[in-house]
């Protein structure tokens, strides 16, 4: 139970960063790739009907903690304290920003909320993925399960007393928003049309590069770093499909991107992310949160719930999920295919 545990609360973070990570790309993207205030208003619409739905997944996976791996929920959320503060700061300031937006017919009203739409889309990708790299870095857990970062401290990750962020988790972080920007891009090449879609293409193609190349470094760096994800790929090579999977979505990203088909492209740009989480959480099981002192870490067992607990959710979590696949494939239908003049003039 505990393992298929880790493979669903696995599966709600991939989706949310799928899904997500489109909007936020948009976000970094729309003050650049947008040359007028029409375009941005087609970029905010593009996401506007799907991006706050987007976000459920990441508190689903969050609540699902609290029930499956309860010291997990307890120590993560109390050891990253200020960076979840941070973080729901950002969340905050993109929701209002998309809101408040057009309430004041105003070049300056709405260049203040563009500017911190970015600021939070950006920030947002790059402490996302700063977590990752934290997680896969390993955190200074003490014996009863607990912990506490500085934001930085000597930018070490291979110090006894890491801080949240490090050259490591820097670079995660900037892989985290290349990967978005290149997905976001994508996204809105699929949504928009003629000059805008054409602008998304040639951001999406330079992202790409900027993708390949921090993957490459950063999977260099988390092998010397995390000799765990090593360990986890000898003992059970069958888990190559990840990666595979991950080089695959990075190459059709950039084919696709190259003849102009925007929809495989963004499922590619998809595929690739899914990939790379996925080679991550293979290569930390058992791990659930790494250590310093391996001795500390928090596994699959010793951060369990209880058995009853599991099972019972097990069951409202199969229901619960249902719906919200029912609802997002509903959304998703309603509101698919180019954003048209007559929807950009009603908002």
């Amino acid at each position: 139970m505990p393992t298929l545990w880790f493979i669903l609360v696995a599966f709600m973070l991939v989706v949310y960063v799928v899904l997500d990570g489109f909007d936020l790309g948009a976000g970094v993207i729309h003050l650049f790739v947008a040359r007028n205030d029409r375009e941005r208003r087609m970029i905010l619409r593009a996401i506007g009907p799907v991006w706050d739905g987007n976000e459920v997944w990441i508190i689903a996976a969050g609540g699902t903690l609290f029930f499956t791996f309860p010291l997990l929920y307890a120590s993560s959320f109390s050891g990253f304290y200020l960076p979840l503060i941070i973080v729901l700061w950002l969340l905050i300031v993109r929701g209002v920003s998309v809101e408040l937006r057009s309430r004041i017919p105003s070049p300056v009203w709405s260049s203040f909320w563009d500017g911190l739409f970015f600021i939070g889309s950006a920030l947002l990708a790059i402490f996302f993925g700063a977590a990752l790299g934290n997680v896969m870095r390993g955190v200074p857990l003490h014996s009863d399960g607990y912990f506490f970062e500085a934001l930085w401290t000597d930018f070490n990750p291979y110090s006894t007393d890491p801080g949240i962020l490090d050259w490591y988790t820097i670079l995660i972080g900037l892989m985290a928003l290349a990967t978005l920007i290149m997905h976001g891009a994508n996204y809105i090449a699929v949504k928009t049309t003629q000059e805008l879609q054409i602008r998304s293409r040639h951001v999406a193609r330079g992202a790409w590069v900027a993708t390949a190349v921090l993957t490459v470094l950063s999977t260099i760096a988390t092998f010397l770093i995390q000799h765990q994800i090593l360990a986890s790929f000898q003992a059970r090579p069958w888990g190559v499909i990840f990666p595979l999977l991950a080089f695959i979505g990075l190459i059709g990203t950039f084919l696709f991107n190259l003849s102009g088909r925007d929809l495989p492209a963004l499922f590619s740009s998809g595929a690739f992310i899914v990939g790379m989480l996925a080679s991550s959480a293979f290569g930390l099981y058992p791990l659930v949160l790494p250590a310093v002192n391996p001795a500390y870490s928090l596994t699959i067992s010793n951060a369990a719930g209880s058995l009853y607990g599991q099972t019972v959710g097990l069951v409202w979590w199969l229901i619960g999920i249902a719906l919200a696949i029912l609802y997002f494939v509903l959304t998703y239908r309603l509101f698919w295919g180019k954003i048209s003049e007559a929807e950009l003039n009603a908002h």
